[in-house]
């Protein structure tokens, strides 16, 4: 299909020969909206964000530490089977709701005396891991600490028909007299004069009638609540700020990643884990790359990839060697002739990459475009988008206020045919990666997605042989937004998600939560 290497590979689902028509992208909810003039704190800035596994659960995380979870609900009220939706055509437009289901504070700011350094509670990553018994598995972590957290619904015991009836008491209890105390005569031994004393009886038997007015306490559970535990922390075994964690398709283990290293942990074992990967060099002064993104292959659980600041993506095999500092497969851009600037090898960094479902394909973002890459074709990347090419020229600008060092995240459809990356002014970007699509959608963060929709026109048709091997579609050279305005580079879109199973995405803008639907 892929010709040698030489024309389009093919799309990351099977089946998918022929381009597919652009989505009708429409607005679904917002949860956490700002209302006009509202200030943001800074410590409700969402920072992390990630649907789990069924698409049934939505999880964010924020930079005051906190994890906020949603749960799907119109596949509960329509009676659907999970299994029913994963056979869905994935065409089907379907409008998914979600409600917030709870919250919890996951991490709290900590100081390193050793090292007089904050640490801040941020949340910089969430992975779910794989439920049992009803209860939700997540993994949270913060540039120091990664904690494993389960969220469980339990049941409020509570104490019924505990008041005995005081209009049958006569029968069964003591009678009540009413003459005052202060009259009684009582003895030296404190027993009173004009009463009777009676000792115990050792009758225990019960009445014919028995005790009607007796009632016992009966423990009851009308309500549940939910409630979030933190079952292990991961502690102390960075001396950078971790960028990435990562679930293994085995569901015993996970990894996680700083600047230099790459950690191997057991879900069941917190106070030791083993180092597979160390790029630190003898001499910090010859330090060329950093590690910036890291994930495990989804169903091969010896694979797994990690990109650098240089731009490449490394494929490594935990059955080669204990240390993999050799990797198996290495996937870079190679730079054209007389493009070099002071600007390149910074916009060169990778700042997050996905695999695809299938595990066939590496989506990677790095400042100014996403690339898609097949894991079997090292040569270069099978397609690459522009999602913001008119900042080209703004690149000093951007250097000088820090946003040049922004980290966008990516994603792709659960069908492979399409990704989806952020960009600024809270907008966000679709591109269809199909043979012949030409599908680069643009929409903004609001209740009015298609306010700011873009359409690249259609091109004639071109046969497979004719298609360039790196396809570049979706420039925009206007030197502006997609509406003709000065960019706003304090407002962007970084996080987003698609669902495992729909077109449905969720997408974090500043503070705000907001979903669509196509």
């Amino acid at each position: 299909m892929n010709g040698g290497g030489e024309g389009l590979a093919a799309p990351a689902t099977s089946g998918a020969a022929t381009a597919t028509a652009p989505l009708d992208w429409k607005f679904s909810q917002v949860f956490g909206e700002r209302t006009a003039g509202e200030e943001v704190q800074e410590v409700d800035i969402i920072s992390a964000i990630e649907f789990d596994r069924t698409g049934d659960h939505l999880a964010t995380g924020d930079r005051g530490g906190r994890v906020v979870l949603f749960e799907r609900t119109d596949a509960k009220e329509n009676g659907a089977h999970r299994k029913d939706l994963e056979r869905m055509d994935y065409s089907m437009s379907k409008h998914p709701e979600f409600r917030y289901k709870t919250e919890f504070q996951s991490h709290e700011p900590e100081f390193d005396y050793l090292k007089s350094l904050e640490i801040e509670e941020k949340i910089n990553k969430i992975r779910w891991c794989q439920t049992a018994n009803g209860a939700l598995f997540l993994l949270s972590t913060n540039d120091k600490t990664i904690k494993f957290w389960k969220v469980q619904e339990k049941k409020v015991k509570k104490l019924s028909e505990m008041n005995v009836d005081q209009s049958k008491s006569s029968g069964n209890g003591p009678v009540v007299d009413s003459t005052p105390e202060i009259s009684k005569p009582y003895l030296a031994n404190g027993v009173c004069k004009d009463k009777p004393i009676s000792f115990p009886s050792n009758d225990s038997s019960i009445p014919s009638g028995g005790f009607p007015s007796l009632r016992m306490p009966v423990v009851t559970s009308p309500e549940t609540s939910l409630l979030a535990r933190c079952r292990r922390v991961y502690a102390h075994a960075h001396d950078y700020h971790i960028n990435s964690i990562s679930n293994n398709s085995d569901g015993e283990t996970f990894i996680s990643a700083d600047d230099l290293r790459i950690n191997l942990w057991n879900l069941e074992i917190s106070s030791q884990s083993f180092n597979i990967v160390d790029v630190k060099p003898t001499n910090m002064e010859d330090l060329t790359e950093v590690i910036t993104s890291a994930e495990f292959h989804p169903t091969h659980c010896n694979t797994l990839a990690y990109s650098s600041s240089k731009g490449s993506i490394r494929l490594i095999d935990l059955r080669q060697s204990a240390l993999c500092d050799n990797h198996s497969k290495l996937f870079e851009e190679q730079e054209a002739p007389g493009s070099r600037s002071f600007f390149t090898e910074i916009i060169a960094s990778i700042s997050d990459i996905k695999f695809a479902k299938n595990g066939r394909h590496i989506l990677s973002r790095d400042y100014m475009t996403l690339k898609l890459w097949d894991i079997n074709m090292d040569s270069g990347p099978v397609a690459s988008f522009q999602v913001h090419e008119y900042l080209r020229p703004k690149l000093c600008d951007l250097y000088e206020n820090d946003s040049i060092f922004d980290k966008f995240e990516c994603c792709l459809s659960g069908d492979g045919v399409r990704v989806a990356t952020g960009s600024y002014s809270n907008l966000f970007r679709v591109f269809g990666c199909s043979e012949g699509s030409t599908e680069a959608t643009t929409l903004e963060a609001s209740k009015n997605p298609m306010r700011r929709q873009v359409q690249t026109p259609s091109r004639p048709a071109r046969s497979l042989g004719n298609l360039p091997r790196v396809l570049r579609r979706g420039a925009d050279n206007s030197g502006a937004d997609t509406n003709g305005n000065g960019f706003d580079f304090t407002t962007k879109l970084l996080h987003l998600a698609w669902h495992p199973t729909e077109n449905s995405l969720a997408c974090a803008a500043s503070n705000s939560l907001y979903m669509y639907y196509a």
